[in-house]
């Protein structure tokens, strides 16, 4: 029994010294290339499994369930990436904020047009019909809508033509995990545990932002 325990923590340690280490230039790049891979996963998956034609019973929803999770998933990691800045005072990870709140809004494109397309073939009449008898869907299209001028001006160009309103807009992108994390919790309807620990994440990195981010200003001071 000691020696596991003396082999998880030996590897608790490694998996510390990894994550407190500052990485070169290079290992940054590689880094990059890494984190773009692993996030088209989802959709090489969802590929993969549409044209073995596995995509269970329901395909629409399998789709639009899938997209509408990474989405979420990406959504809130790339939250998580300044609160570990303001708990560890690391901030090399915030060079992965662009590329993984682009892929949340290239998710949350997949997860739309599924709605639109797979599920009511643009019909808009029906589409407008559905927004307005399930709450849900509005939240989830004022989230999708509050995305547009995020993604639009995440260039560094737009960065310097709007200066301190870009910090402004994207602040946003709170609101927008908030509806994000609302709509999936009143799609769900019954097991809502999945939403709830979505809920909870989400609250945690709030919370962190609301509790350190003035004691980072004075400090800095």
């Amino acid at each position: 029994m000691q020696a596991w325990i003396y082999a998880k923590t030996f590897r608790l340690a490694l998996m510390l010294a990894f994550i407190s280490k500052v990485p070169d230039r290079k290992q940054v790049t590689r880094l990059k290339v890494a984190v773009f891979s692993l996030c088209l996963i989802p959709l090489v998956r969802l590929v993969w499994l549409a044209l073995h034609d596995d995509l269970s019973a329901n395909p629409v929803e399998f789709v639009e369930r899938s997209t509408g999770y990474w989405t979420l998933f990406m959504l809130l990691t790339t939250l998580s990436l300044s609160p570990v800045r303001l708990l560890t005072g690391r901030t090399w990870q915030l060079q992965f904020r662009r590329m993984l709140g682009l892929f949340m809004f290239f998710y949350a494109c997949l997860h739309v047009t599924a709605y639109l397309w797979l599920d009511y073939s643009f019909i808009w009449p029906d589409i407008i019909k559905d927004i307005v008898k399930h709450p849900y869907v509005l939240v989830g299209a004022a989230a999708f809508m509050l995305s547009l001028p995020l993604a639009v001006t995440s260039s560094n160009l737009m960065i310097k033509l709007l200066r301190e309103r870009w910090k402004k807009l994207h602040r946003l992108v709170y609101l927008i995990a908030v509806l994000g994390v609302l709509h999936f919790w009143w799609l769900v309807k019954k097991d809502i545990r999945e939403p709830l620990l979505y809920a909870l994440i989400l609250a945690f990195l709030l919370l962190v932002r609301v509790y350190c981010k003035p004691k980072a200003k004075a400090a800095s001071k």
